[in-house]
């Protein structure tokens, strides 16, 4: 059985899609392997009709916690799709399923292994989605003595760096559903419209939360130093003084647009008993999916 999760090129990796490499080895050690007759289809917004097409080997495939969006819509379901659980309600109406499938984002189930840390180092810190991550945003976080977390950094870097904050800022959605799980209050950015407001609505809706994001202008990396995608440039720029001066703009208005943000919106956490009550939900789901495993289901 083979963990299908978005991957990037180039070795580049994004928190939320590398999470399954730390959290399915703990959960579920031994099973997943490199066998692609069947799929297991993890964390991420993976439910759509590209799924077919990217696990075309696949003769099974297993939901769990899984979410709808992206490309075209959602995939014609099949007596190859076993599903365990969906990150949300949205989820499970999008694809006609039992609500009793919307429980929530497996990635709450970090908080069975790592513990919320009350020694802070940070009063705020800032995580942008993958795709707008850069140098701008970090010396933005800087000027401000904001933590900067990176989601292209290393898994458990990531994790420690949500642990070490009072209230995280993020436009990236699993670093929010860490910090929920971590008893970390958040409060949801956007500053590009390709941000998904679905797969938020999705989750936000299994925590019985309401999703409102607070919008602030996109901040243009230097040259030189993107995001995600960002490509670095060894050519010399004749306009490099005008360019540095440009940044320094921009960065000076991010940093009092997000320093206003901290000081007007009210930062969100699920209530304690809610996110117990999922968390043993999926520890249940975990539990009936070793069960099948045992009892040959997955055997092609």
């Amino acid at each position: 059985m083979k963990l299908y999760y978005c991957k990037y090129p180039d070795g580049r990796q994004n928190f939320g899609d590398y999470l399954n490499l730390w959290l399915w080895e703990k959960l579920i050690p031994g099973i997943l392997d490199e066998d692609e007759t069947t799929a297991f289809v993890g964390l991420g917004t993976l439910i759509n009709d590209a799924l077919p097409r990217r696990t075309s080997r696949a003769k099974k495939r297993v939901i769990f916690s899984t979410g709808v969006g992206y490309e075209k819509g959602p995939p014609s379901l099949d007596e190859s799709y076993f599903i365990y659980c969906l990150r949300g309600p949205v989820s499970a109406q999008s694809i006609n399923v039992s609500s009793d499938l919307a429980i929530t984002d497996g990635a709450v189930l970090v908080r069975r292994f790592i513990f919320p840390d009350s020694r802070k180092r940070y009063k705020f810190s800032y995580m942008p989605h993958y795709n707008f991550a850069g140098e701008g945003w970090r010396a933005v976080c800087d000027s401000l003595g904001f933590g900067y977390i990176n989601p292209s950094s290393p898994v458990e870097r990531v994790l420690e760096q949500i642990n070490q904050t009072e209230v995280l800022l993020a436009e990236a959605m699993h670093g929010v559903i860490v910090a929920d799980a971590l008893r970390v209050p958040w409060i949801p950015i956007i500053t590009h419209p390709s941000i998904l407001a679905i797969k938020w609505q999705d989750w936000c809706l299994s925590m019985n939360l309401d999703y409102q994001p607070t919008h602030i202008n996109r901040l243009h990396q230097p040259k030189g130093k993107g995001g995600g995608w960002g490509k670095v440039s060894n050519q010399f720029d004749p306009l490099i003084v005008l360019r540095r001066s440009r940044d320094w703009i921009r960065q000076k208005a991010a940093a009092a647009e997000l320093l206003k943000v901290t000081q007007t919106v009210r930062p969100l956490l699920s209530k304690d008993d809610h996110i117990e009550s999922v968390t043993v939900a999926l520890e249940e789901k975990i539990e009936k999916f070793k069960r099948d495993v045992q009892a040959g289901l997955f055997v092609n």
